[in-house]
């Protein structure tokens, strides 16, 4: 009776695909990240949370470095998904595209604050150890980048070095997106995440237009 007990008490271990599993660890490794945060974080913690062996996150991953290094790419990919389904309903207007990334990058990041902290956050001691997640980062970026490119050529946007414009425009979205992450906006929050994305979003525009004479 203990034995049996004990068996169901630690959860019947699943069986997965090699592909099945690796998302399975990283959904648990998101949960856990959500309820009680990076440091509870361990590769025995998210086996026992997919229901699976102790020896089955090393299939997938060497340590709770490349875990976390993953479930950052996760989210990079995932962001990057909402900012280019935001811009499909502008197709033909340059100023309507970058203001929608803005608004989605917002969204995504108040919508999924532990997949953002871990994309941004300093778990990862070494970013350039994991080659993709630095790739899925750069494709948010190139975005961005395009979104820019496309209002100067429509004269929305003043001339100037495209990388420098847009790292300016990113700093100004991503502050207020870890503002709103960490709730650190107190009676603004109360105005609503959309009112104060769409205020910092137009104050952007009014910085990144042509300069009057």
């Amino acid at each position: 009776m203990t034995r049996r007990a004990a068996g169901s008490g630690a959860g019947k271990r699943r069986g997965y695909h090699h592909g099945d599993l690796r998302r399975a660890l990283l959904a648990a490794a998101l949960r856990l990240l959500e309820t009680e945060g990076p440091r509870a974080l361990t590769l025995r913690a998210v086996a026992r949370r997919a229901g699976v062996s102790q020896a089955a996150p090393y299939r997938h991953f060497a340590d709770k470095q490349a875990l976390l290094a993953a479930v950052a790419e996760e989210g990079f990919r995932a962001m990057t998904e909402a900012m280019r389904r935001a811009t499909t309903e502008h197709p033909d207007n340059p100023l309507g595209r970058l203001h929608a990334l803005g608004l989605a990058y917002v969204g995504f990041a108040s919508g999924h604050p532990s997949h953002f902290r871990v994309m941004f956050g300093r778990e990862i001691a070494d970013r350039s150890a994991y080659p993709s997640l630095g790739a899925a980062a750069q494709e948010a970026f190139a975005l961005l980048l395009e979104a820019i490119a496309d209002c100067q050529r429509a004269g929305f946007v003043r001339p100037g070095d495209l990388e420098e414009l847009a790292l300016s425009a990113w700093s100004i979205v991503h502050g207020l997106s870890a503002l709103l992450v960490d709730s650190q906006l107190h009676g603004l929050q109360e105005k609503g995440q959309e009112h104060l994305a769409q205020t910092v979003t137009q104050i952007l525009f009014l910085g990144l237009g042509p300069r009057q004479p």
